[in-house]
């Protein structure tokens, strides 16, 4: 019999998580508490506990090839970036696709994940699960936990003086639905997070007035990119990541310096990163720029003190009058059902081996998936996380299948770069999300071989290594190659722009936008050797 797998949360990790269990000839159960899938991507009108909580206008940050699961391309009609509810229907097609709903029991919270007494040898785990206020225990030869890091909000009030004498409204971004509350209202948005200014640049369309308090500044990116591109498809690309991670430290930060000022001086806005060395998570917004520029918006360094109806900011002696605060202090990671020695989270960072094992487990046969920010989508992650944690569970990969996962030799432990959450959540990895992808690729023999395929197929070479990294590539071998891969990696761009170009005028089209991309780095690294 296979082993019997817990997968808790049925959000994207958990989906992606029970079907790489099913690839693998595992038997996954998905337990989700709520009685639906899609997790953080399912809006609901209310905000219900324990659950992650949308605001009605999310759209992805990241494009759709360069989001989707590796074998299944999103429907060639769906926008490049995804409105919430295309993105929760994407999801339901790879359900039924791949046929997980019988594997998911909904309504059912996971109460407990405890150690069996003969863990040492067995690796076995007792699971408690509650469905209609009755308990059932479980025995379970595995657990990947999906449950995510976005229902702890993280509201550090003792951090903002005078807070208990605010006489206006004040509420956590996770309480957020629609901007009408604004309505006339004075906004002081706390936190320059994506959901921070997205909600700022709501607010400021109704609202009297809009501050932005931000005590350490943030790059912010365009959704539209080079010559009107998706951004991550030009951003993420294999010689672009080659580039960051070969040049010198100052070099590299210096070229992503340029970049990011390409579209406006973020000095000139009050938004330049304090320490502008780190590369910190960017805020993917089209309007920000626009709206400082048009006066709906003003940036402002960090709060000093609240006082009854105003709040005085960090190195600006006046007041500004205020109505309602919004706290956009992110969430804190929590997963109440582990015993906390499972996982540690000590000030926020969580001793995971490549952000997934617990390090000092006996038996690796319990795994963290989605703990992670890349800058980029992070379902291909995900699911790059749950194909290598279900062979590491069938005991595929030497490396970590002795009894703690330990790494091949200690440069490859990431601890040192530990994820942060909460409010440093985007002190971003210091490995390239591409490099992280590679490398576990790599574990279960699914990495592309660029060099190889320049003989056999330069076509798909040249498209692999100055295109997008979409997901497709970690479907070309391996275990769970995909026969569709090659022709997905061809034709992303055709999805890319049929949405799009829905008007074309007679005479020939443009170049291939990997071709602009790669000519426009040249000039650019070029712009950037001189300037130094």
């Amino acid at each position: 019999a296979g082993m019997r797998v817990a997968v808790v949360g049925a959000g994207v990790s958990g989906l992606t998580a029970t079907k790489c269990c099913l690839d693998e000839g595992l038997k996954p159960t998905c337990f989700e508490q709520s009685r639906d899938i899609g997790g953080l991507w399912r809006y609901t009108e209310h905000v219900e506990a324990g659950r992650p909580s949308l605001y009605a206008s999310v759209i992805s940050n990241t494009s759709k090839e360069m989001s989707a699961f590796s074998d299944f391309p999103y429907p060639e009609d769906f926008p490049v970036f995804l409105p919430n509810a295309r993105l929760l229907d994407y999801l339901r097609r790879y359900v039924e696709r791949f046929g997980l709903r019988e594997h998911i029991r909904f309504g059912t919270t996971v109460v407990s994940v405890r150690k069996r007494p003969d863990f040492a040898t067995t690796g076995q785990w007792d699971v408690v699960t509650e469905a209609d206020g009755k308990q059932t225990s479980h025995v379970f030869d595995a657990v990947m936990v999906c449950s995510g890091n976005f229902s702890e909000p993280s509201l550090p009030l003792h951090c903002f003086p005078g807070i208990e004498k605010f006489q206006g409204q004040y509420f956590h971004s996770r309480q957020y639905k629609h901007p009408d509350v604004f309505q006339g209202k004075r906004v002081l948005v706390v936190g320059m997070g994506n959901s921070g200014v997205d909600i700022a640049v709501e607010a400021s369309r109704v609202a009297t007035k809009v501050t932005v308090s931000t005590g350490r500044g943030a790059w912010v990116l365009s959704r539209v990119f080079d010559h009107g591109y998706p951004w991550d498809m030009v951003f993420n690309t294999r010689l672009m990541s080659l580039i960051r991670n070969s040049l010198p430290g100052p070099l590299s930060r210096g070229l992503i310096n340029y970049r990011v000022n390409q579209w406006f001086k973020h000095e000139n806005y009050g938004l330049q990163p304090e320490k502008s060395c780190l590369v910190r998570e960017p805020v993917l917004n089209d309007d920000l720029p626009s709206y400082i520029l048009t006066g709906r918006i003003t940036i402002k360094p960090g709060v000093k003190e609240f006082k009854d109806n105003s709040v005085v900011f960090h190195n600006c002696p006046e007041e500004e009058p205020i109505d309602i605060v919004v706290f956009c202090t992110g969430y804190d990671v929590s997963f109440p059902f582990l015993e906390e020695a499972v996982v540690k989270v000590e000030n926020k960072h969580a001793s995971l081996y490549k952000y997934v094992f617990p390090t000092h487990l006996q038996r690796p046969t319990l795994a963290v998936l989605g703990l992670i920010k890349p800058l980029g989508a992070i379902m291909p992650v995900t699911e790059m996380q749950a194909r290598w944690v279900t062979r590491v569970f069938k005991g595929r990969r030497a490396n970590v299948s002795s009894p703690t996962p330990s790494p091949p030799h200690p440069n490859l432990f990431l601890f040192s770069n530990s994820l942060r959450f909460g409010l440093s959540f985007d002190e971003v990895l210091k490995t390239d999300c591409l490099v992280y992808m590679d490398k576990l690729a790599s574990f279960i023999g699914a990495r592309p071989n660029v060099l190889g395929l320049l003989c056999s197929d330069p076509r798909l070479a040249l498209s692999i290594f100055f295109g997008p990294c979409t997901p497709y590539q970690y479907r070309l071998g391996g275990p769970g190659r995909w026969e569709g891969a090659r022709q997905a990696i061809l034709t992303q761009w055709d999805r890319t722009l049929k949405p799009t170009r829905t008007r074309v005028p007679a005479g020939p089209s443009s170049p291939c936008p990997s071709l602009l991309a790669a000519m426009g780095l040249l000039l650019l690294l070029v712009a950037v050797v001189l300037g130094f």
